[in-house]
């Protein structure tokens, strides 16, 4: 899961002078069939701060500009945490194989789908990359092929973190970029990602882009309540040139109806309803067809979700300054220790300097160029060009993004 957090001023002050104590009320609890892992409860230390930070907000603040408090950060950045999406390869690799254009299209839907059962205990954000921060990684596959992934902040104002990942001999690409809007909405925050991911069957360059959006994410319950994290509203998937499309609804659940995490989709082919998608993103996900009534499950989270795809990234000490796990590496071990202070101090150090970095950069007149990305036609792409031969792929690849950075095997 992605981006999140925050409220307001006047309106907060209005509702906590009413407050309950949290999850005092029905109204207030989490959906009941949510796991414990779902839900997190602020001590005395952590409501206070909240509370300071709420009461500088008002309905409807844009919070791109927001510093939020370090426990509620999971300890990795956006740019990595987008790496979930790569976690499950089996359900992709071998797309461009079936004959069938509908079951390409469900191949590409269900990498995707496989993507949001990966989260962190309660609700938690990723820390918001810096200005040319960047996070890469090489995938070892059990075929002895490779998978490589770089993404990096391209733009602070407003915030895009763009991406690439190739498996030049198993025929997959992945392009995107994602640009996340937050905003107070009362006893919740939304986060609007926009952006998209653009998957293409290399093996299968006729059916061009498959292009899929995300949907929108709500942290609830943050003046009173558990607080709980949700998707809702609608993505879309469509693969344009065989004229396949999907909406999918991510259902946020009601106090007294439906159920927590589910999702439902139509797939149509031109004017032609073929299949439709149900069940629940962090449990299990299905496919029935129009056509036969079969059934089939697309992903059992439950079952697999732990057969996740391992990736090598460079040692600390090999990285460079920017390079995410070492430019957040303070902050990180201090929120593993649990030293809010320690963890403070880290995230002000490096958002110190990034501000210095870019008051250097405005006062000098130039402009931010980003290392491994340029934007063409409105769209952040990868400054390579991918040679069509697999085996050379992985050469040009691997020099492009690691240089002339060694490695040793994975065990």
């Amino acid at each position: 899961m992605m981006g999140l957090f925050s409220q307001a001023g006047s309106h907060f002050r209005n509702v906590t002078g009413n407050a309950k104590p949290r999850g005092s009320s029905e109204e207030d609890r989490a959906p009941s069939d949510t796991e414990p892992d779902d839900t997190s409860i602020l001590d005395e230390n952590e409501g206070s701060i909240i509370t300071s930070m709420i009461s500088q907000l008002r309905v409807g603040m844009d919070l791109s500009r927001v510093t939020f408090p370090t426990f509620v950060l999971e300890p990795r950045s956006m740019l990595e945490r987008i790496t979930d999406f790569m976690s499950h390869p089996d359900l992709v690799f071998g797309a461009e194989t079936c004959s069938d254009p509908e079951e390409r299209f469900m191949r590409v839907l269900q990498y995707y789908l496989a993507g949001w059962h990966i989260k962190p205990k309660g609700v938690k954000k990723p820390y918001n990359p810096v200005l040319g921060e960047f996070f890469r990684c090489q995938y070892d596959y059990p075929n002895n092929t490779q998978g490589f992934y770089i993404a990096e902040q391209v733009s602070h104002h407003p915030p895009v973190s763009a991406f690439f990942y190739i498996s030049p001999e198993n025929k997959v690409m992945i392009l995107g970029e994602l640009r996340p809007k937050s905003k107070f909405l009362g006893n919740s925050v939304s986060t609007t990602m926009e952006g998209e991911n653009r998957v293409t069957l290399l093996g299968k360059p006729e059916d061009g882009e498959y292009v899929i959006t995300m949907p929108n994410m709500y942290a609830r319950g943050i003046l009173f309540g558990k607080m709980v994290l949700e998707l809702g509203d609608t993505c879309t998937a469509k693969n344009e040139k065989n004229g396949i499309f999907c909406d999918i609804e991510f259902k946020t659940k009601g106090f007294f109806s439906g159920t927590y995490n589910a999702i439902s989709g139509r797939i149509r082919h031109n004017n032609n309803e073929v299949g439709e998608v149900s069940g629940r993103w962090s449990h299990t996900m299905d496919y029935k067809s129009a056509k036969t009534g079969a059934k089939r499950v697309i992903f059992d989270a439950v079952k697999d979700g732990q057969k996740i795809s391992p990736k090598w990234i460079p040692p600390e000490d090999q990285q460079e300054p920017n390079e995410s796990r070492r430019l957040w590496s303070d902050l990180t071990n201090a929120i593993l220790a649990k030293d809010m202070e320690a963890a403070t101090d880290a995230k002000s150090r490096v958002e110190d300097a990034q501000r210095e970095s870019r008051k250097k950069l405005e006062e000098s007149g130039k402009t931010h160029v980003p290392r491994f990305f340029v934007q063409k036609d409105g769209r952040w792409v990868p400054k390579i060009e991918v040679p069509k031969d697999p085996k050379e792929a992985d050469i040009s690849v691997r020099e492009w993004i690691f240089g002339s950075l060694t490695r040793e095997k994975s065990p």
